[in-house]
């Protein structure tokens, strides 16, 4: 199979997916090697960079995608204006970046620090699977621990969990379609404060705790 039509199939399939492809279903469907696959896939991105379209194909959650440009932002925003999507409340928001910067974590313990009943906040996060059950905490009552998903990092426009911005970054990111989607500063200032505490003092505080599987 010559490149050009190599490319053309990874055009097509990027465009029908919608989401991020795996490099190994990339291999599976073009039926070459992973070498090639990931040779092919660069060069795609440079065509995409340089003819500078409204797409643009990008490395993201582990895969590879094809996404808006941004240079087209303010016009796909007066599409998507037409019909108010679904957002994060602010308090989903705080769930979440606890959730990410804590995992794996229990319920009470996102609680102990947002201090308000979370049951309905960690629901609504599971529903729009930007979290998923890590499985039990080898503690009394063995409650569920959480973490985050490839969605998440699709959500956020991350290649893995190294990319997450630091907490300082984190209140700075600036979102003006919903600027009610950042984290309040006194629950981000809980994250930071326990950030803090000596490793073996967590080690102490949990000694259960594991590390998420890698996605």
């Amino acid at each position: 199979m010559e490149d050009r039509e190599a490319k053309s199939i990874l055009e097509a399939v990027l465009f029908t997916a919608g989401e991020p492809l795996s490099f190994d279903t990339l291999k599976t469907v073009l039926e070459t090697g992973e070498s090639d696959v990931e040779r092919l896939v660069k060069e795609l991105v440079s065509d995409y960079t340089i003819q500078n379209t409204g797409l643009l194909i990008v490395e993201v959650a582990g895969g590879v995608q094809m996404v808006t440009n941004p240079a087209c932002g303010p016009w796909v925003k007066k599409l998507l204006a037409t019909a108010v999507p679904a957002k994060l409340s602010q308090p989903s928001l705080e769930t979440l970046a606890i959730i990410a910067y804590k995992q794996p974590i229990i319920k009470a313990e996102i609680e102990a620090i947002r201090g308000v009943n979370s049951d309905g906040v960690v629901k609504t996060l599971l529903e729009r699977k930007l979290v998923r059950m890590l499985g039990r905490k080898e503690v009394p009552g063995r409650p569920l621990m959480y973490g985050t998903t490839k969605e998440f990092l699709q959500y956020f426009g991350l290649k893995d969990l190294s990319e997450l911005p630091t907490l300082k970054e984190f209140q700075e990111v600036d979102i003006p379609e919903a600027p009610e989607m950042l984290p309040d500063e006194t629950v981000m200032q809980e994250i930071h404060q326990e950030e803090q505490i000596p490793a073996e003092a967590q080690a102490e505080q949990a000694p259960d705790e594991v590390r998420p599987p890698a996605e």
